[in-house]
């Protein structure tokens, strides 16, 4: 019977590796739709299916890969790389993404000698193709994208590939659990994997994973831009009147909060100040606001002064990349987006960094555990509706002694969970040495 078993999960396997390189044709055609909006996803689109211009990486300096799929992850792998060139300053980094605002981010990262290029499309030939090409010694996935192909080239290839600073909703599991034969032999075939939360390891485990330690959340560890931060709260103190932010709102939110906002025009004394969480969207959150007929002021338009002119402005539009510690820095409080729509929320660490008060709303099994947390130090607040988030919102800014007994305790829970990377660094060293994989 376990020869059977095998069998199918080969054909199984077999299967999936001929449909993933069927639809390649298909996946050039939707890159080139969403670079019509996104212009990052035109750019090298051949290093998707393994092609790349550079030179093959010799194995002068070892390398570490670092995948980071998109904007969030980036981030965190930024702590986490800053910590390995601390440590093992010889070694050059290889970044891989999978979306455009990743990759923005991720450039910043680069030292000489290190690159940057997309995640290969998960077919055995790209996979391998990228293995020969950049030659690491040590691959880390950044909390989730786990690609069957990709795992078992690694596993080939002999090069160790964990899973760090990893998490798994509970929906998540769901969907993998539906392709178990696929998503075990992938989630197995990791050489480590250490989980954000306790929650985090059980459903991975579910998996086949090799959790080997819960160690925390690296964002956790991640410091504000100083300068924004400063910048921000200068114009806050400048402000006339309190500013309250909806953070990284998403599509069809946005919708919700106007309506709500236009309902309740007579309420004067609060400025309000939106951040949509997708670049491609400003534009069309600009239009929304107009069509309302409330006055717009845009964050591009502003100069290092902003308040002559924004004070007259019913709405206040952030349409800057990279500069949430100052959007942060700016506000007396904020609604954290992605909450309000069935969509899981978004990351709230950065603003408890920033000593900004949250309020979310009840979708937030993306980052349940944080989201917890936060409420339980005092940090946050969960709101069943978006409605009622904005009223709450709105009482706490015209509380002084309220609004700064709450951004105390998102300075004291931020503080209070720092320490991941050092943990996962460790980790990493041990493997290291388990696996024979000289980092010095």
């Amino acid at each position: 019977m376990a020869g059977v078993g095998g069998g199918v999960s080969r054909m199984i396997k077999t299967f999936y590796d001929g449909l993933m390189w069927v639809l390649q044709p298909l996946l050039r055609r939707k890159l080139a739709q969403r670079a019509v909006r996104e212009p990052g996803y035109a750019v090298a689109v051949d290093e998707r299916f393994g092609r790349y211009t550079t030179p093959n990486w010799s194995g002068e300096r070892p390398c570490l890969w670092v995948h980071a799929v998109s904007l969030g992850e980036t981030r965190a792998a930024a702590v986490l790389i800053k910590g390995w060139r601390a440590r093992w300053p010889q070694w050059r980094i290889l970044l891989t993404h999978g979306t455009a605002t990743g990759r923005a981010e991720g450039a910043a990262l680069l030292m000489e000698g290190d690159a940057q290029v997309w995640l290969p499309w998960d077919t055995t030939k790209a996979a391998h193709a990228f293995l020969q090409h950049f030659k690491p010694r040590l691959g880390v996935l950044m909390e989730t994208e786990v690609w069957p192909n990709l795992v078992a080239a690694c596993r080939q290839a002999g090069v160790p590939l964990v899973l760090a600073n990893a998490r798994m909703n509970a929906r998540s599991l769901r969907r993998a659990l539906r392709i178990q034969s696929l998503s075990r032999p992938a989630y197995a075939g990791l050489s480590a994997v250490w989980a954000q939360s306790a929650d985090d390891a059980q459903r991975l485990r579910q998996l086949g994973a090799k959790v080997q330690g819960v160690l925390g959340n690296i964002k956790f560890d991640a410091q504000p831009n100083a300068e924004q931060l400063a910048q921000g709260r200068q114009w806050r103190a400048a402000s006339q009147r309190p500013v309250i932010m909806f953070a990284s709102s998403r599509e069809g939110e946005e919708a919700e909060w106007l309506a709500i906002l236009k309902a309740q025009a007579q309420r004067a004394d609060v400025q309000w100040l939106i951040v949509p969480r997708h670049p491609q969207r400003f534009e069309e959150v600009a239009q929304l606001i107009q069509a309302q007929g409330l006055s717009l002021s845009r964050r591009s338009e502003w100069t290092d002064q902003p308040f002559e002119q924004p004070l007259a402005a019913d709405v206040w539009l952030g349409d800057s990349l990279g500069e949430m510690a100052l959007y942060y820095g700016l506000s007396d409080a904020a609604l954290l987006g992605g909450s309000f729509a069935p969509l899981g929320g978004q990351n709230l660490i950065e603003a408890a960094a920033c000593d900004c008060p949250v309020f979310m709303g009840p979708h937030t099994f993306n980052f349940k555990e944080a989201a917890q947390l936060a409420q339980a130090a005092g940090a946050a607040q969960a709101c069943s509706s978006l409605a009622a988030a904005m009223l709450a919102a709105e009482q706490l800014v015209r509380d002084a002694l309220g609004r700064q007994a709450m951004a105390d305790a998102a300075s004291d829970f931020a503080l209070a969970h720092r320490g991941a990377t050092g943990r996962t660094l460790d980790a990493l060293a041990a493997l290291l040495d388990q696996q024979g994989v000289d980092a010095l």
